[in-house]
Formats: C-alpha cells, structure tokens, sequence
C-alpha cells in the first residue's frame, strides 16, 4: 500500500543488516535480487543488440529520419502497450503470466535481428523488441513494489537496476568482442541467442520460487479506488518532457558510424560505458532518494541534459563523456521514476499507474525521437537546441511536485 502521506519515505536499514534479520525483509530483498538477476541476463541480450541497431540499419540502407522513426515507434510502442499490460494485470491478477509472455517476445526478437535481409524487417523485430519489453514491464515492477515496501523503494529499484545495467554493460561488451573478431553484425546478434535462453530460464525459476510475490508486501492494501492524485499526472507531465528531450542510442550510434566520430568497433563499448554509468547511478541515487526524497531528481536532470552537444558535436573523447552522461540520464530516470510512482498511488492501482505512466513517457519519447530524427538530417545545432529545451520545461514541474511533497510532509 501507497502511504497516505506520498512524501513520507520510511527509513531502512542496510542491505546486509536486512538480509541477517531474517523474515520478510530478508525474504523481499531475495526476491529483489533474483528479479535483478533475471533483467541483467535479460538486458545482456537486448541491450547487447541495441548497441549496434543503429550502425545495422546504416548498413542495410535507412536514412537518419527513418532511425529516429523506428526508435520512436519502437519506445512508443514500448511504453504505450503498458497502458493494456498494466491494467489487464490489475484486472485479473495475472502478473506473472503476463510477464512470462512479455519476455518470450523479447528474447525471440533479438536474435532473430540475425535473420534480417533489409532494412524494413530489422525495424519489425527492434519493435517487437520493445513490444515485449511493453508487455513484462509493468506486472514485473508491480512484484517488485511490493517487495519495496519492506526494504525501501528507492533502494530496492536501485538495486534491480543497477544488476539490470551491468547486463546492459557486459552484452555490448560481447557484442564489440564479436565485431573486433570477426566484423559481422549478424554474428554479434545471433550469439545474444545464449543469454536469452538463460534470461528465460532463470525467469521460470523465480516464478516457481516466488508464486505469489504481493504476500510480500504485510501492510494490508488501501481499498481506494478513485482516480488518480493530481500530483500524479504533474510528475507524469514533467518525465514526459525528460522523454521528448533523450535521443534514443541507436540515433547517437548511427551518428558515430556517419560521421567517423567514433570507430564502429567501439560504438557497443561506448555503450557499455553509458549502461555501467547508469548501473551505479541508479543504485546509489535509489539510496540518496530514500534519505532525501523526490528532490534529487531536479540536479540530476539538469546534469544529464548536457548529453546531446557532447555527443552530437564532440570527437572521440568528447563523444564517450557524452555517451556517460546520457546513460546516467538513463539510470536515474528507470530507478527513481517507478519508486515515486510506488509511493504515489494505492497498491491495486499500481499496475495501471505503472501502465498509464510509462504510455505518456513513451508517446513523448516517439514524438521527441521523431523531431530528433528529422533535425539530424537538417541540422545539428537545431537537435541540440531541442533536446536541451525539452529537458529544461521539465524542471518547473519537478520543482512543484517537490513543492507539494514538501508541504505535505511539513504543512
């Protein structure tokens, strides 16, 4: 159950004093970890291949538009599907089916990108990708919310997501291992066909270990039904207009490949580098946002925005700092985000509010991806503009939700 009081963020203890104690706590943070597992094989495979969309599709003939059009499509897509994910999860309980669909989608898609003869099919399976990202997403962070409860909802969101991004730090580290080898793009997807059946098989393991995750959560669930705060749909506004400002990767790495910034071999460790940044922002700001609360994520952003002209306009150099920046950009926003959405919203509307919240990011994401996509082909000063704007209309809307969580919290 969502606090009566949303700013009101309990205090927890250590990782290793939970786990020693024993009983529910030790239990949640078990559940945590096996999840955790699960999404680093699972981000092992599809980041590994998300790495080299971007060059892949350059090479099978898709111009700069078309790029940023499937990225757009694809996280439109991604996040808008949540809306029926989340709300037939909260309509008939069903979460770990739901889920188990989800990721069989997913982990069929990306090795398959080793079958694509053009240009059109690879865009098909990068967006069946995303679909079943769509699908698993938002019953998955409903399990994970209630083990939250017990343990803290900023650490336990950090902690999934840091274990996620090292997935998303050793896939394209495999995937350059394979380019530097043998120069093959098809090769570099087709051997992610491993850790996809081992994401699968530890997924049926937990699912087996945990039927029933809401037990977890001992504090009985607040019967409310109404709408949505209002509060809600103001963070909702503010994450979308983040969204609309974020180039999508594979955009960055296909202007990396046409521009000779960066060798092509490289592109995936450039990756790597973004996802072991977002990895270790996302556990330690998870615990920074336990002590401190919502206002963390206001210096943050302001940080991360500055992504686009390091990674648009710079050198080699130049371009990793702003590979750095955006995967802490990336991080902070996956783990804090669904742990303020936990706090905000009572526990069987979680996976409708989930749903909901991940739609609107999406759309934003699509439509910012698409505009992004065009200013590419046009101009590079104008995508910059662009994404630094969108990114600065956000803060205003942060402030006033920090705002209202701190008159709430203190009258």
């Amino acid at each position: 159950m969502a606090p009566d009081n949303p700013s009101e963020i309990p205090k927890h203890p250590g990782i290793l004093a939970q786990l020693k104690s024993g009983g529910a706590q030790a239990r949640a943070i078990k559940f945590v970890l096996l999840i955790g597992v699960v999404s680093f094989f699972a981000d092992f495979t599809y980041e590994g291949s998300r790495s080299i969309t971007g060059p892949f599709l350059a090479v099978l003939g898709a111009s700069g538009t078309a790029v940023g059009i499937i990225a757009g499509l694809g996280e439109l897509l991604g996040y808008g599907l949540r809306v029926v994910s989340g709300r037939f999860s909260d309509l008939t309980g069903k979460f770990w089916p739901t889920a188990l669909f989800g990721y069989a989608i997913q982990m069929l898609a990306v090795p398959l990108l080793a079958l694509a003869g053009s240009w059109p099919a690879a865009a098909l399976l990068i967006i069946a990708e995303r679909v079943g990202k769509a699908t698993r997403n938002p019953p998955r962070d409903v399990m994970l919310s209630h083990a939250a409860r017990e343990m803290g909802y900023g650490t336990a969101f950090g902690i999934h997501e840091a274990l996620d991004q090292s997935g998303a730090l050793f896939g394209p580290l495999l995937v350059a291992v394979v380019l530097l080898l043998r120069h093959n793009f098809r090769m570099g997807f087709a051997i992610l066909l491993i850790p996809a059946l081992v994401t699968y098989s530890m997924l049926l393991f937990a699912r087996r270990s945990y039927p029933r995750p809401e037990e977890m959560e001992a504090t009985p669930p607040n019967l409310e039904t109404r709408g949505l705060p209002r509060i809600f749909w103001i963070y909702l506004a503010g994450a979308a207009l983040v969204a609309a400002g974020f180039a999508d990767f594979s955009l960055m790495a296909y202007h990396f490949h046409k521009a000779e910034a960066v060798p092509s071999d490289w592109i995936p460790i450039y990756y790597s580098v973004a996802m072991a940044v977002s990895g270790a922002g996302s556990y330690f700001f998870g615990r920074f946002y336990d002590r401190i609360g919502f206002a963390i994520l206001i210096p943050l952003t302001l940080v991360a925005m500055f992504f686009a002209p390091l990674a648009f306009l710079g050198g080699r150099w130049v371009a990793l700092a702003g590979s750095a920046l955006w995967g802490l950009g990336m991080g902070v926003h996956e783990s804090i985000i669904p742990a303020v959405v936990a706090t905000m919203v009572p526990v069987q509307r979680r996976a409708s509010a989930y749903g909901l919240f991940t739609a609107g990011y999406g759309i934003s994401w699509f439509l910012g991806s698409t505009v992004i996509g065009i200013l590419y082909d046009v101009s590079l000063p104008a995508l910059i503009t662009f994404s630094i704007v969108a990114e600065l209309a956000a803060i205003p809307l942060f402030v006033l939700v920090n705002r209202h969580l701190h008159e709430v919290k203190y009258g």
